[in-house]
């Protein structure tokens, strides 16, 4: 194995773990996150001698898992509905309880795909608007109202209705 491909190696080891937690926030579902990734990095290996030295490697990687998320969801991929048994893995996040990050992955999965993303990258990559905005190709007004508009739905979807009881 050459210096090329042992380098992508090694970052493909350190870094692919969590660009699959990235991917399935921006999806919902642990196939499609990895096959999302799988394809982020192909894409990141046809390129790897003009970004291997990059200082935002990472922020390069994302962008990729990013585009080719949105690229998806403009084929209509995202559009088909998957009915399961069983309940989908939960994400290895922060601090809570367990049925708490159940609760918030499932109440992100329900809202529209373009503010998941802004959420995802915002919120859990912890990116600034300006980055956020340029991973997506959007403006940053667009960052800012998407996000607003999905923490709003995330709110509704997670706080409990009036008349229902809180367990």
């Amino acid at each position: 194995m050459g210096d090329r491909d042992t380098a992508f190696a090694e970052y493909f080891a350190a870094r692919s773990e969590a660009m699959r937690g990235t991917a399935y926030l921006l999806c919902g579902d642990w196939h499609r996150a990895e096959d999302l990734v799988q394809a982020t990095f192909a894409k990141l290996y046809v390129a790897w001698n003009r970004v291997d030295r990059h200082e935002a490697l990472d922020a390069y990687t994302r962008q990729t898992l990013v585009r080719t998320f949105v690229s998806d969801l403009r084929r209509g991929w995202f559009r088909k509905e998957r009915v399961s048994d069983t309940t989908p893995e939960a994400a290895s996040v922060g601090r809570g309880s367990v049925e708490d990050r159940l609760v918030l992955l499932a109440a992100l999965a329900q809202v529209p795909p373009r503010q998941r993303a802004v959420l995802v990258l915002r919120y859990w990559e912890d990116l600034s608007v300006e980055e956020t905005a340029r991973a997506l190709r959007c403006s940053e007004g667009t960052v800012k109202s998407q996000a607003a508009r999905g923490l709003q739905t995330l709110r509704g979807l997670i706080t409990p209705q009036q008349g229902e009881k809180v367990r």
